[in-house]
């Protein structure tokens, strides 16, 4: 199955709590302005009427700026927020049933815990995957597989998805993980928690966009 575009290099993960100097939604302002241009809201301690809150008034502002709102694991917000799209892991819905119930899901992402799971249906009915994680992290304790450098490199081998790295990605090592096969970088801290979210972004872009160069010019040679 041919992959689906997904033209996106840094990817937020943003909650309330989990942003540290300003509100969650300034965060996000200021963290697109830097680079991001794809968010998803993560609350998985909300309700969800609380959740569909957060995030419809997180789209009215991504909507002025047309970065895609993904929804973490809540098939109602994200169809009654009007999302662009939904992720997803092992244990939540499953992408094909979301595919059943929500045909207008534009981006559907599925997180993969071992390599077995690039055959099977649920991956084949995503457009995207997330690596999930790269690196051990505090945000995200309930993961089996830490996929680290070599992780990367064989998943790319084995798939034409796009592929979103998250765990502990930082500006210091986005670089690598992109080289090794990553499309597209995501991170929660390393711009939640940064006092300056712009500046932050920033950087990771500029880490992202060398290593897409890096990358490109390795296969010319």
């Amino acid at each position: 199955m041919k992959a689906k575009s997904f033209p996106y290099r840094l990817y937020l993960v943003i909650s309330e709590e989990a942003c540290n100097h300003y509100d969650f939604i300034k965060v996000a302002e200021e963290a697109i302005k830097g680079g991001v241009d794809i968010i998803q809201l993560r609350e998985k301690k909300d309700a969800t009427p609380q959740f569909l809150k957060k995030a419809v008034a997180l789209k009215k502002v991504l909507d002025r700026y047309q970065v895609p709102l993904i929804i973490n694991d809540n098939l109602e917000v994200a169809i009654k927020s009007g999302a662009a799209g939904i992720h997803v892991g092992n244990t939540d819905l499953p992408p094909t049933e979301i595919r059943k119930q929500w045909p207008q899901c534009e981006i559907l992402g599925y997180s993969i815990e071992y390599l077995e799971q690039l055959y099977n249906e649920q991956t084949y009915s995503s457009d995207y995957l997330g690596i999930s994680p790269v690196y051990n992290t505090d945000t995200k304790t309930d993961t089996v597989t830490t996929w680290g450098i070599d992780g990367v490199q064989s998943i790319r081998s084995k798939t034409e998805k796009p592929l979103v790295a998250i765990g502990n990605m930082k500006a210091s090592n986005a670089k690598k993980v992109v080289e090794a096969g990553a499309d597209c970088i995501a991170v929660v801290s390393a711009i939640c928690s940064n006092s300056n979210p712009l500046k932050a972004a920033q950087l990771l872009k500029q880490e992202i966009d060398q290593g897409i160069n890096n990358r490109a010019t390795a296969h010319k040679i």
